[in-house]
Parts: structure tokens; sequence; C-alpha cells
């Protein structure tokens, strides 16, 4: 029987090689204090790996089986509208009802409010998996990831009565975007007023281009202080759907995800409670939440790379012409291998970020419960900054190569893939919104271009090169990498020294794009050091071509002065 975990065995190898995942159980589990307490937690990290990996198998089970083949069912039927509410694909519903009851529900949250206090690396692996079977699905299914928000900033009251709900199988939804505020929220003017009679604060407005915007409980990013017009007016609400005051107006009729229900809703006098401080909502919250939302966008993208890989190549050993099976032909057999170049690539990058992540939210959360010694604050701060600058990089690059992998998905199925009978043309529809939503790639560029210039990212690369185990057999590829690199610190060198903002920003998605494809470069050949058996075809592949990218970008740079802005203006 298909197994999306075990017949993928790329992933358990990104969970359970790298070092860093022993520290994070070990922070997560608080040196295992929870084995005490339940049953069901593990007593040691080879217990804890067990425990990942069982679910994992479990994942992979449903999305195989159940998830998948759902997929064209409810891409076909999508959701409805009915009397302000919304109505899930018939299908969706057993996709809910297999999660669910499955436990995969609360996956990071603590255990005493029911959840599994599974690390976000593993959380990234189940939520990859869930997105090869259906990205539509996942958008609904990985929105629990909003919980991460209110568990950080809400207080204990609100973490015990809703934190439970979500561990249970209760959907969320991040109410951020407007009609006129889009990624400008700083432009968001949904008002909220509190109300002495009622004891509570009430919301108006409008939102729009909400993900499961009918779901159970909302983050709503809203304008708390009157007469404000900028970001530091904005405060962020949990609605209950319980309480009523929200309708759907509509939902988008989209070119892709269509499972999941994009909504126009409105408020109106809907009571509310206020999460953390008030003024904080954009400046603080809705940054934390956008940096998740942006890793499981990242993972998302890996999912969808590996369904277009995998009719791809099914396809391409399937179908025969000229007496042969095209898998055969060059031209058909150079983009498998670029494809699965590129997620093999993209997937490492992933779970280095997700890796980064685990170390400083779980000291944080720590932190909460006493005082950081010196050693750990400083390990805080170490990986806070590192995941800060590769989750622009994670979901900007994954989220284009997902875009490049099913286009090429039904490049290789030909006529066939332009048919609505194959899955090919739902995946490349899937794949679009993904360097869109959650902050364009353009915007990645802008949150990562900081770290670009202030050397941040050629010190990175340093210090991989001196920490990552390299085989002789690549001492080739290293070397080219190592001019990438070389490239790469030329290029910000020229920029610098410029010191004009404007041609910095022209430069900036060349400089973004050579330092990610340097980073992913320096990891895959790491990954085929440790499992030459899975990686060493991708690593050849993927270091050749981005030496090819980080060259044509290097040559952009060099030639570009200042004066050619006038050229590119319209």
């Amino acid at each position: 029987m298909a197994n999306f975990y075990t017949d993928h065995p790329e992933i358990k190898f990104q969970l359970e090689s790298n070092k860093l995942l022993e520290r994070i159980a070990e922070l997560k589990e608080r040196n295992y204090a929870d084995a005490e307490a339940f049953d069901y937690a593990p007593s040691d990290y080879a217990d804890a790996l067990d425990s990942y990996d069982r679910v994992c198998e479990l994942t992979g089970d449903i999305c195989a089986n159940i998830i998948a083949p759902n997929a064209e069912d409810v891409d076909a039927e999508g959701p409805h509208c009915e009397n302000g509410r919304v109505r899930y694909a018939s299908k969706t519903y057993e996709n809910l009802d297999a999660t669910v009851k499955a436990g995969l529900c609360g996956v990071t949250m603590p255990r005493r409010y029911g959840g599994l206090n599974f690390p976000n690396t593993v959380y990234t692996a189940i939520n990859e998996m869930i997105a090869t079977a259906d990205a539509g699905f996942e958008n609904i299914w990985s929105l629990q990831d909003c919980i991460e928000t209110l568990y950080e900033f809400g207080n204990e009251d609100q973490r015990q009565r809703f934190v439970p709900r979500v561990c249970g199988g209760e959907t969320m939804s991040m109410d951020l975007t407007e009609p006129d505020a889009g990624s400008d929220l700083q432009s968001v003017m949904l008002k909220a007023t509190y109300s002495e009679e009622e004891g509570c604060w009430l919301l108006n407005g409008c939102k729009r281009f909400i993900t499961n915007g009918d779901s159970d409980i909302h983050l709503v990013l809203a304008r708390s202080e009157e007469g404000t017009k900028d970001g530091r007016g904005l405060s962020m609400f949990i609605y209950d759907k319980r309480q009523g005051g929200v309708n759907v107006r509509r939902i988008e009729n989209k070119l892709g995800i269509h499972g999941s229900p994009t909504c126009e809703l409105v408020y109106k006098n809907a009571k509310a409670e206020l999460c953390g401080s008030r003024k904080l909502g954009l400046i603080k919250y809705v940054m934390a939440l956008m940096n998740g939302a942006r890793l499981g966008i990242a993972a998302q993208s890996v999912g969808l790379c590996q369904a277009a890989y995998n009719e791809g190549l099914a396809y391409a050993k399937d179908r025969k012409q000229f007496g042969t099976a095209i898998i055969n032909f060059p031209a058909v057999y150079d983009m498998l291998a670029l494809m699965k170049a590129k997620l093999d690539a993209g997937r490492s990058l992933l779970y280095a970020t997700a890796r980064y992540v685990d170390i400083y939210k779980c000291l944080e959360d720590i932190e909460r419960e006493r005082k950081l010694t010196p050693e750990e604050r400083q390990e805080c701060k170490k990986y806070a900054k590192l995941a800060d600058s590769f989750t622009p990089l994670a979901k900007g690059m994954n989220s284009e190569y997902a875009n490049q992998n099913t286009y090429d998905s039904i490049q290789i199925h030909g006529g066939s893939g332009f048919m609505l009978e194959y899955a090919c043309q739902r995946l490349y529809r899937d794949a679009r919104i993904t360097s869109i939503y959650e902050g364009t790639t353009q915007l990645q560029t802008v949150a990562a271009i900081r770290y670009v210039t202030n050397g941040f990212y050629s010190q990175v690369i340093a210090d991989m090169f001196a920490e990552t185990e390299i085989a002789p057999e690549y001492a080739a590829l290293k070397a080219r990498v190592e001019q990438m690199a070389e490239k790469f610190n030329a290029a910000v060198a020229k920029v610098n020294e410029l010191k004009n903002d404007e041609f910095k920003d022209f430069c900036s998605r060349h400089l973004y794009e050579m330092a990610a494809d340097t980073i992913m470069s320096i990891l895959i050949l790491g990954d085929a050091t440790k499992r030459p058996d899975l990686f060493n075809d991708s690593a050849r592949v993927y270091v050749r071509y981005a030496a090819a990218e980080v060259e044509k970008h290097s040559d952009f740079v060099a030639d570009a002065t200042p004066e050619d802005l006038a050229n590119y203006r319209k």
C-alpha cells in the first residue's frame, strides 16, 4: 500500500540526519520530564524519534490513501457559501475526519492542552506530506499553526480555552488583509471598539482574501486606536465563531487550491478579545504569525514539488513514443533530473530553517518558565537570527521551484498535460499562489536583503563550508560552490560600495538568489555525503544548475550601473 512517508525516504533523512534534532527534542521535552505525567510521552531521544516516525508513517498512509484520492473530487466540487457560512466540498469532510481521528491536530502544542508536543520540524514533515496529497486541503489543515501565535502571546486563560479546541480538531484562520490593505497591512481599517456594556471588544468592517475564513477561531488584525492610520494603531484580537457576528459575503472563484475557501468576511459588532497588548498587532504579533505561515508555505511548496515530480516520472515511464518510453529521451530525463534536484535542495533548505525555528522557539518557551542561562540566551539569539534570515529564502525559493516543477510536469505530459483528466494541471494551478500569498517572492527579497548587505549570508556560507562534511568525491563540485560564494561576495561588495538604495533594491533579487543557490548547494552536498544513495544524482545536477544561475546573476550585477535604472522605469 502506498505511503507518502515510507515511499519518500528523503523526508525521514531530513528529520533524523541532523544532530540539531536531538537538541530540539531535549528542549521541547524539558529533558523528557513529561514522561512522568503522560504515559505516551517519550522518555529519551530514541523514544521521541520513534514517536515522530510512527506519526509520520500514519500521516503518510492517510495522505496516500485518503487525501490524495479525494483531491480531484475536491478540486472539481470546491466549497460553497450558504446563508453566510462555508460548506466544504463533501470529501474535505472525509479528510478532516481522518486527520482528527489520527490526532494530527495541535501537533506542536504541549500535552497539557491535548497536543502532541512535537517539534516544528516534525510538523513541517506532516505539512509537506499533506500538501503532496492536496495543497488545497493543506491550507485548511495547516492553519492550526495560528495557535502558535495565540499560545505565544495570549494569556493562560486564553490558552486553556482555545488551545485544547484546536488540538481537538477545530479550525483556525488569520484575518489580516482587506480590500485596500493587501501587502500594506499598515492600511488595515477594520475597527475595534471596546464596549463597557458588553465587557468586550466589538469588531466592525470587512476582510478579504481570508483563507479558511469561516473557521472556528480567528486571529484578527484590527484598528484599536481611534485616529491612527499606521501600524502603531493596530492590535490583534481573538474572535470565536460561537459568538456570532461574522458572515461570509462570498467565496472567491480562484485559479487553484479550490478545496480551500478564500473568503470575504463582514464583521458586524462581532465580539472579540484582545490577544496580547494593544498597539502591537502588526509590529509584533503579525510578524510572528507571518513567519510561521511562510514556513508553512515553504512546506506546501516542497509538497507540490514532490507531487509534480511523482506525476512527471510516472507518466514518462509509461508513455511511449517512437517505440520507447519517453523517460529514455535526454530532453525528458534532463527535466526530471532537474525537478528532483530542485526538490531535494529546496527540501534541505526547508528543514534547516525548521530546525533553526525550533531551537529559538523552544528556548523562548522555556524562558516563560525560568530564566535562561547566559549560554542558552546566546543560543536563542543565534538561532533566532538564522531562522529570520533563512525563512524568506525557504519560502521564496521553494515557491518558485513549485511553479517551475509543476510547469515542467505538464511539459513532460505534452498535450495530455493540458487536459483536466491529468493531475499535473491541478498541481500547476495550485502552485501558482505559493509565490504570491503570505508575502510575494519580491517581499521575501525585501525581508532578506539586509542579511545580504550586512554580510550575514556571507558569514553563514563561510561557516557552512567549515562545518559541513563534504566527501572527497565531491571535491570538484565543492570548488564550484566556493567560486559561487566568491562571485556572490563580489556582487555584494559592488552594491555596497555604490551606496545607492534604489540600485541596491534593483539588484536585490539577483543577490537574494545567489545567496540561496549557494546555501542550497552546500546543503545538498552535505546530504549526498551522508546518503549518496539518495542524493548523489541531485547534488551533481543541482550544483551545476546553481553555478549557472549564480553566473547569470553575477554578470547582471557586474554590468549594471545606477544609470541603467532609467532604462527600466516606465
